[in-house]
């Protein structure tokens, strides 16, 4: 009986491991900031060369405050 339940806790905590190995999120996710932030400064680089004010508002008002 005790081969039994030692067998199973060892069972768990495999699982457990598996269960919580990092599954390349991280990676996608800054990954795809990189490229938002390459786009962005293309489309500013092409709205400046256009003559194209490009605005940007690091002020937030009263109701976008909290966000």
């Amino acid at each position: 009986m005790k081969i039994v339940q030692m067998g199973a806790f060892v069972v768990a905590l495999a699982m457990s491991s598996l269960v919580m190995a990092e599954g390349g999120g991280d990676r996608t996710f800054d990954r795809m900031m990189t490229h938002n932030d390459r786009s962005m400064e293309v489309f500013v680089a092409k709205e400046k060369a256009a003559g194209n004010p490009v605005v940007v508002n690091d002020k937030k008002d009263d109701k976008t405050r909290d966000l």
